[in-house]
């Protein structure tokens, strides 16, 4: 059963947003990486934000989806983000797209950093359903090579996760700076697929060789969005 828990006006929520575009639209999308960065820094209520490619491969991949951006916003309240489908960054993204869907969350978990900041709001909120994972993580430079040595691995073992729903490789810069989304039926088969041998064996290879200069994970719940102004 899936549990989705009501966000109040007053408490932060999370977006990530997949929009696919078609091929004549590929190269606008690609531009956005740039040029939409103002609009961002101009929505009101955003207290993070990252707009981001995609891998085109099963989870993460070092081939990249060109159809495909993501975009990541960390509301300060439910109150901005029920407006978003009308804000101007979301049009902006809308009418050049072929389709988009958001998952909307509310993080119960978060240690690490990103760019410097912890962008999350932990909410002790006991995971009674599905959850979802953001992992993000900047590759040391000397590193890169043996991190990639080890991307199929890691595919094909999460490709074969019980319980896995749906996951994306996302990221700022290929290589360098890269995170996972992924949506999981429930915490405890979430788990199960992080402390299995192949995946426990990275993460050890990992903490051990110090591949990385810095990282961040975070788990979320689904969050149903508060009525927007329009719907009432």
């Amino acid at each position: 059963m899936f549990i989705f828990v009501a966000m109040t006006d007053n408490q932060e929520i999370v977006s990530l947003t997949f929009f696919e575009y078609p091929k004549w639209n590929r190269w606008w999308a690609f531009n956005q990486m740039q040029l939409a960065m103002a609009p961002l820094q101009q929505t009101s209520g955003l207290k993070f934000y990252k707009l981001m490619g995609t891998g085109g491969g099963f989870g993460f991949s070092l081939r990249p989806d060109l159809k495909t951006y993501a975009l990541l916003l960390v509301w300060k309240s439910g109150a901005f983000a029920k407006n978003y489908t009308e804000s101007e960054i979301y049009q902006r993204f809308n009418q050049q797209c072929k389709s988009n869907f958001t998952y909307w969350m509310h993080c119960i978990q978060a240690h690490g950093s990103w760019n410097g900041v912890q962008p999350f709001t932990v909410k002790e909120v006991k995971a009674e359903g599905p959850v979802m994972v953001i992992t993000r993580a900047r590759v040391k430079f000397h590193k890169i090579l043996r991190f990639l040595s080890f991307v199929p691995k890691s595919s094909r073992s999460a490709e074969a996760a019980d319980g896995l729903l749906y996951t994306k490789g996302i990221g700022e810069w290929p290589a360098i700076e890269q995170a996972t989304f992924s949506y999981w039926q429930s915490q405890q088969k979430m788990e199960a697929f992080a402390y299995q041998s192949d995946h426990r064996e990275i993460i050890q290879k990992v903490k051990k060789e110090g591949w990385y200069k810095e990282e961040l994970f975070a788990r979320f719940i689904p969050a149903s969005l508060p009525e927007s102004d329009t719907d009432r």
